[in-house]
């Protein structure tokens, strides 16, 4: 896939991951809506979430949530009808989720990834094509 918008959050113990994709991404010719947090200041993870994921709801792009665990983010974005969030912690579960999941939002953990890895997982995560198939029928029975 030909690089586009991508929609991009954090909360406070997620941001120094951000800051690193953000820049990985943008050299990649990603256009970046950081939704924020925008330091490392204490927040609250669901607002950011919940933010996200109105956005890529609304137009059909992709989202990259990061907190301290991924977890957090994971389930905040999950509530939406119409997210099918991912939380990664290695390549071959960034391939699979867009390939068998559809997944649209990539959820990762900067207290346990290092940059690198999720930096290869955004690559990943952003490339791959949803396989649908047999795996159809099951991402459309995620949400009945």
């Amino acid at each position: 896939m030909l690089p586009s918008l991508l929609y991009i959050a954090s909360d406070h113990a997620g941001y120094g991951l951000k800051e690193i994709l953000k820049t990985y991404l943008h050299e990649k010719g990603w256009k970046l809506e950081d939704m924020g947090a925008h330091s490392h200041e204490s927040c609250d993870y669901p607002v950011f979430a919940h933010q996200l994921c109105k956005k890529v709801i609304d137009t059909g792009h992709k989202g990259i949530l990061i907190c301290g665990s991924g977890i957090g983010m994971c389930i905040a974005a999950n509530r939406h009808h119409g997210i099918r969030a991912a939380l990664c912690t290695h390549e071959f579960q960034a391939k699979v989720t867009r390939n068998h999941n559809d997944a649209n939002v990539l959820c990762l953990a900067e207290r346990i990834t290092a940059p690198a890895l999720a930096c290869a997982m955004a690559d990943i995560f952003l490339s791959e094509e949803f396989e649908g198939g047999r795996h159809e029928r099951r991402v459309q029975m995620i949400e009945p």
